[in-house]
């Protein structure tokens, strides 16, 4: 009798525990590990390979580069990339956001591609370079061969850097000015009108004797920490990063010194720079030109850079506290498609390689295609991700629009639309808002309402 009841009763038991055990794993919170991870790569082309303005004749010292973050654990994967290139369009964007999601696991909207900008550079438009083959003519600077090697070996170094990811515990967030660097290019009259530019190199020193004019002073940093260990810098601030350019020799210039100059310095962490919403800002008050005021403006913006970094402070952050959000916009054009037409078959190549992009975009946005702008919110942190060289205004309104938060704004984004003006500008004058700008004045309302949302 002892034997047959023996049996039941051990699995009575064994049940029991069981159904106990899952009850408490399934009452216990799931604990996200948040995680980053880093790349970067070479992104210097081959010499004898076109720049934007001229055939690259050799490589510098220092070469270009690619650089990013992969942040996993809030979500599907989110990819963050700067590319030393003077601007990434149309097409290109789509390509490299493509393959970037694929090897981070993710889907497109949740990946940026921002260039820093620098003129001694490549641009990359694969719908440029479809355009001009389907015309029978050489697509020259929008050739893509090195864009599409760039992307795959971009492609290779996520998936690696997502198998060598670390854990990340807190972000750190920054900032202080950055003094005799940024200056506003446009100098006004007593009319209110533009009545000088005040370009990357300005030689009359009459010109570099008006005012530095409206700026955002400060670069931000935001970084990623596992406890007190940094893993990664995320540099940010608004000016046109040329020095001296049109030489034929690719280098990153002098964000790209400072840039290395914090590498050194903070050795553990992976430095990566994006450009601000720097579309009316030059170097221009405080450069003439002279060769050896690359290495003073990089060591202005590192001065920058080491004192926003010296007042970081950090606070933990978790998945919930990470979102990502996109407002998709339709900015309203400057020009028809059949004048840009006609206009690239009488203009300088100059001319050509500054606004072919513009008519790829023309049709994209015939065809009902948008351009994606983005938010990383992280803690208090909030990153703004712009398309086309958008003038500072924006990234000033961006943030006094949350005054409680720490705002970084990315420019230079989808490269395709030129540049962005506030709406005054464009009653200004000038060459920025002139033929340089594929939108009008219209543009502010549509990006203002964007970016208020994003924030908000």
């Amino acid at each position: 009798m002892r034997n047959m009841y023996k049996v039941p009763f051990i699995r009575i038991i064994i049940t029991y525990v069981f159904v106990l055990q899952s009850f408490l794993l399934a009452a216990e919170p799931v604990q996200s590990t948040l995680k980053i991870a880093t790349f970067d790569i070479d992104a210097t082309p081959p010499i004898g390979s076109s720049l934007t303005y001229d055939p690259m004749v050799n490589s510098w010292d220092m070469g270009l580069r690619a650089k990013g973050i992969v942040i996993l654990g809030a979500g599907q994967p989110i990819v963050m990339c700067s590319v030393d290139w003077i601007g990434i369009s149309n097409d290109s964007q789509d390509e490299f956001k493509r393959i970037m999601a694929e090897a981070a696991g993710t889907i497109p909207s949740r990946v940026v591609v921002h260039a820093i900008h620098q003129h001694d550079a490549p641009a990359s438009d694969l719908g440029a370079e479809k355009l001009l083959i389907n015309a029978g003519l050489n697509p020259i600077a929008f050739e893509g061969t090195y864009t599409r090697d760039l992307i795959k070996r971009l492609g290779l170094a996520i998936s690696k850097s997502i198998s060598l990811a670390v854990p990340f515990t807190h972000i750190g967030r920054g900032e202080a000015p950055v003094y005799q660097v940024a200056s506003n290019r446009r100098i006004l009259g007593p009319d209110g009108k533009v009545k000088a530019t005040r370009t990357s190199a300005t030689r009359d020193p009459a010109m570099r004797a008006e005012p530095e004019g409206l700026v955002d002073p400060m670069v931000s940093l935001i970084s990623f920490w596992n406890n007190n260990k940094p893993l990664a810098v995320l540099s940010y601030y608004a000016s046109h990063p040329q020095s001296y350019y049109r030489t034929g020799v690719a280098n990153p210039d002098f964000p790209g010194i400072a840039r290395f100059m914090r590498q050194l310095a903070v050795p553990d962490a992976l430095h990566i720079h994006f450009n601000g919403a720097g579309g009316n800002l030059t170097a221009g008050k405080y450069n003439d030109g002279a060769k050896e005021n690359r290495l003073i403006l990089a060591e202005r913006l590192a001065d920058g850079m080491k004192r926003a970094w010296d007042l970081t402070k950090q606070e933990p952050v978790n998945a919930s506290s990470i979102q990502w959000n996109v407002e998709s916009v339709a900015l309203k054009p400057a020009i028809g498609i059949e004048t840009l037409e006609a206009k690239m078959k009488t203009e300088t190549p100059v001319f050509v390689a500054n606004n072919l992009s513009k008519l790829v975009w023309l049709r994209r946005l015939q065809a009902g295609k948008k351009i994606d702008l983005t938010c990383l919110n992280i803690g208090n942190v909030r990153i703004l991700h712009l398309p086309g060289e958008p003038f500072v205004e924006y990234q000033l309104a961006a943030k006094a629009e949350r005054p409680d938060l720490f705002v970084a704004v990315a420019g230079y984004g989808d490269y395709a639309v030129g540049y962005i003006g506030n709406s005054a500008a464009y009653a200004q004058g000038g060459y920025e808002t002139g033929q340089a700008s594929g939108v009008t004045a219209e543009a502010e309302g549509i990006l203002m309402k964007a970016i208020r949302k994003l924030l908000h």
